[in-house]
C-alpha cells in the first residue's frame, strides 16, 4: 500500500477526478473517468480526504454536473466495492449533494444498470437516484455538456464507434461484458445464445 501522500500524488497525476468545462446551462462539470480510477491502490479514506480538499470545495458556491464516465470499468480493477460507495457517499458535504443537478452516467454495462437498480436506492438517497441520466453514446452526451469544453479520452471514442455496430446492447439483448464479445466464434447454436445472455 503507498502512503497517504503518494495515493494522493497518484490521483493527482491520472486526473480521475476534475472540474472542467460547463453543461448547456453553463454550470460547471466534473468529470470522473472510472476506467482510470486506481481502487486496489487507494485507500477509502484518502479518497474521502482527496474529495474533501482537492474537489468540494470547488463545487460547494454553485449548481454543477458530473459526467461519470464508465466506459473500460472493470470490477476487479477499477471498482472500489459496494461499502467504498457507501462512504464516498456519506462523506459529500450536503451543500454539495444539493448542488449537484444531474449525473450523466456514460457507457452504462448492463451490470451497472442492475447494480443501480437494485442497489442504488439502498446506497443513494433518492434526490442523488433521481439525478442519475444514463447516457449510451457520446453523441447524446453533447446535448447536455459543452462538447469542446470537456476532454474525453481516446479509449471511450473507440467504444462508443464499436457500440454502433452493436446497438442490442443498449437494449439489454446482447451482453456487453468484454470476455463474452471477444470470445472465439462457435459453431453451436445453443453455445451462441448462452454467451450471449451472460452478464
Amino acid at each position: 500500500m503507498y502512503s497517504q501522500e503518494d495515493q494522493e500524488l497518484l490521483l493527482d497525476k491520472l486526473q480521475v477526478f476534475k472540474i472542467q468545462g460547463r453543461d448547456k446551462h453553463g454550470r460547471s462539470v466534473l468529470r470522473v473517468i472510472g476506467k482510470i480510477f486506481p481502487a486496489r491502490l487507494v485507500s477509502v479514506e484518502v479518497l474521502n480526504k482527496y474529495l474533501q480538499d482537492k474537489i468540494f470545495p470547488k463545487l460547494r458556491e454553485a449548481p454543477f454536473s458530473m459526467v461519470y464516465v464508465h466506459t473500460g470499468v472493470q470490477r476487479s480493477q477499477n471498482y472500489p466495492g459496494i461499502s467504498a460507495l457507501r462512504s464516498i457517499y456519506d462523506a459529500i458535504p450536503t451543500d454539495v449533494q444539493d448542488h449537484l443537478e444531474h449525473v450523466y452516467f456514460v457507457h452504462p454495462s448492463l451490470q451497472a444498470r442492475l447494480f443501480l437498480a437494485t442497489f442504488g436506492r439502498l446506497i443513494f438517497s433518492g434526490g442523488f437516484y433521481g439525478k442519475v441520466k444514463y447516457v449510451n453514446r457520446l453523441e447524446f452526451l453533447w446535448d447536455h455538456v459543452r462538447r469542446n469544453e470537456i476532454e474525453v479520452p481516446e479509449f471511450v471514442y473507440e467504444h462508443d464507434e464499436e457500440m454502433e455496430y452493436r446497438p442490442m446492447v443498449d437494449y439489454g439483448l446482447e451482453s456487453d461484458h468484454p470476455n463474452v464479445y471477444r470470445a472465439p466464434s462457435v459453431d453451436s447454436a445453443f453455445s451462441m445464445y448462452s454467451m450471449r445472455f451472460i452478464a
